[in-house]
């Protein structure tokens, strides 16, 4: 195509992706690797690019052990109860051991954490949650990163890993594009660090037409963290876990500094409190250990996030909808309503904009909630991601297999929505697995691991070839336009992205069918989604951005394959209200109380699927 082609080789640690996870591991591969070559490829700038690029207002994961407030055995216990069981906590104790360290860096680099006056201590949303004013909070981050790194490459759209020739399944770096210029990038690597963002815009938005960018999750996150690793090889874990959240409507506002900062609490159409009156059935559903509504008031136990959604979804699908936020008593309080309003001046913008643009004042009248569509990433609240290595000193021998967040892919690290299994780390504890995963990585590298690794010219040639296929098959066949964007030999990156948003809402659990599947219904969507497979070798780019999204819907639609894979092979409701398998409605602890891992072929296509042993290593309080 005429793009030049752009070696940067002799690298040690490639860190792909520069969000919170990837600045983390580029933070601490300095530390331990000085003698090291490291360099970062993010797709857009290091500076403002992640699910923080545009500000946040609380840092979601902080011990505070110092303090005395909580210790890493009691955020398992948290997260697991709130993951209906499924947890791996090896991982979760690991990254929750650490964490607070990587805050206090934080503070360090000029982030402004809240503290109480007169105790100095960090003053908090909840038991979790500590109040930043994080508006510059991934540049400040980024600035640690820029300065350990030896070269930052930015628009830069990594596609594929490369893979060793001399052994199998051995990472050898990754290659790309430039978003700008269209040169072809070859990083040639001993260890791939991928701190790639998870997968918004799988399944079909709420916001449509022009506000279709609108969502919850950023929607710049294509499942790249996912796409990569899948098409690599590695294994899988827990992909099935998407996540549903209760937001304010159409702006996708979070909920959280409002119910626990500011003590509002939600409220049917017709004013009355709702959550209780779906309890007694949901215990029936999934058992008295994960809802335990009788002692509710002996038990410090929360109750789970898609619980609590549970009851929503089905107090709206009663008639009884929407449900409201009462914003309207704590408004009264100036103070509270200067948070309020900060809460989304300082993260979701666009949600303040929209309520002023619909004369929506809380202070006057509370606005209405919804229940967003699914997202799949392992850094927030939910599970998903890659099966990795565990530490040392904690994982059962299941769990560990040398180096810790390490893939089943030697030399591939995860960190942030890489991981499977670490739910509820957020951007503190994804910087943490950053920095865990480039510790390990040296250590690879220093124990000879990574040893003559060669990647061959027709490896290179190969998937330079792929990578622009897109704008090949856009020139080759564009005279044969019928109207519009309609062509007989290609689909383009939004038709394919329509057709992948359809059939994930539909067949695979999206608010489109009220979070409901079957196995037919999964069945039938995976025969459809081998079709889109099919026609995605057609896709075609009209120029560099469109090959952009090329990369991303192909990206989008293995992780959603992937999804589609783990929804039909855990034949229970483990998350009511994230999704349902109609056909198996009940939470089934006797067969299902473990991980699920897949493992696609990456020369096939084929999936394997099975069950991993879940290990409790923390004990109940």
């Amino acid at each position: 195509m005429g793009y030049k082609t752009i070696i940067e080789d002799d690298i040690d640690i490639l860190v792909a992706g520069a969000g919170l996870g990837g600045c983390g591991a580029a933070f601490e591969a300095r530390y331990w690797g000085k003698d090291k070559k490291i360099v970062i490829a993010e797709k857009a700038n290091i500076d403002r690019s992640g699910a923080v690029a545009q500000g946040l207002y609380a840092i979601n994961c902080y011990m505070g052990t110092r303090f005395g407030e909580n210790n890493p055995e009691d955020h398992v216990r948290y997260a697991r109860m709130d993951l209906m069981g499924m947890v791996r906590e090896d991982l979760a104790f690991d990254m929750a051991r650490h964490v607070d360290s990587a805050v206090h860096q934080f503070e360090e680099w000029g982030l402004p954490i809240m503290r109480d006056t007169k105790t100095g201590v960090y003053l908090r949303e909840g038991r979790w949650q500590i109040m930043i004013h994080g508006e510059s909070y991934k540049p400040i981050v980024a600035e640690a990163a820029k300065n350990s790194a030896d070269k930052v490459f930015n628009r830069i759209c990594v596609t594929h890993m490369l893979m060793d020739d001399t052994k199998e399944n051995r990472v050898a770096g990754a290659v790309g594009f430039n978003v700008r210029t269209g040169n072809y990038h070859v990083f040639k690597a001993k260890t791939v660090i991928c701190g790639a963002g998870g997968a918004s815009n799988i399944f079909k938005p709420r916001s449509v037409g022009e506000g279709a960018g609108r969502v919850w999750y950023a929607p710049w996150s294509s499942g790249s963290a996912y796409g990569l690793m899948i098409e690599a090889g590695a294994k899988m874990t827990q992909m099935e876990n998407r996540i549903v959240l209760a937001r304010f409507k159409d702006g996708y506002g979070p909920v959280g500094a409002y119910f626990l900062h500011l003590k509002t609490y939600t409220q049917n159409g017709m004013g009355e409190e709702y959550e209780s009156k779906w309890f007694p059935a949901l215990t029936e559903m999934v058992g008295k250990e994960y809802l335990d509504t009788e002692n509710q008031h002996l038990s410090h136990k929360p109750i789970p996030t898609c619980l609590r959604n549970h009851a929503f979804i089905n107090e709206v699908n009663a008639g009884r909808g929407p449900i409201h936020m009462v914003t309207m008593e704590a408004f009264q309080d100036p103070h509270l309503e200067e948070i309020g309003w900060h809460n989304f001046l300082g993260m979701t913008v666009g949600q303040a904009v929209l309520w002023a643009a619909t004369d929506v004042d809380p202070k006057y009248e509370n606005p209405e909630l919804t229940t967003s569509e699914p997202y799949v990433m392992g850094s927030h609240a939910t599970g998903c991601g890659a099966w990795c290595s565990g530490p040392e000193d904690v994982s059962p021998e299941e769990y560990f297999w040398g180096y810790n967040r390490m893939t089943t892919v030697e030399g591939l690290f995860g960190a942030g929505d890489a991981v499977g299994g670490t739910p509820h780390a957020f951007s503190s504890g994804s910087f943490t697995e950053g920095r865990l995963a480039a510790k390990a990585a040296c250590k690879y590298i220093d124990d000879g691991k990574a040893d003559g690794i060669r990647v061959s010219d027709e490896q290179i040639n190969r998937r330079k070839e792929e990578i622009y296929k897109p704008m090949e098959t856009y020139t080759v066949g564009r005279n044969e336009i019928v109207a519009g964007t309609v062509n007989p030999n290609y689909i383009n990156p939004r038709q394919g992205l329509d057709r992948l948003q359809k059939m994930m809402d539909e067949y695979c659990g999206g608010f489109g069918v009220n979070y409901m599947t079957n196995e037919k219904l999964l069945q039938i969507g995976l025969k459809k989604m081998k079709m889109l497979g099919e026609d995605l070798e057609k896709v075609a780019a009209e120029d560099i951005h469109e090959l952009l999204r090329a990369w991303e819907l192909k990206h989008r639609f293995l992780t959603s394959e992937s999804v589609f894979q783990h929804t039909l092979f855990r034949k229970e409701t483990r998350w009511p209200g994230y999704y349902y398998r109609g056909d198996a409605m009940k939470l089934d602890d006797k067969d299902w109380h473990v991980l699920t891992v897949s493992h696609r072929d990456p020369e096939t296509g084929d999936y394997t699927m099975e069950k991993a042993p879940l290990y409790h290593l923390v004990d109940d309080e």
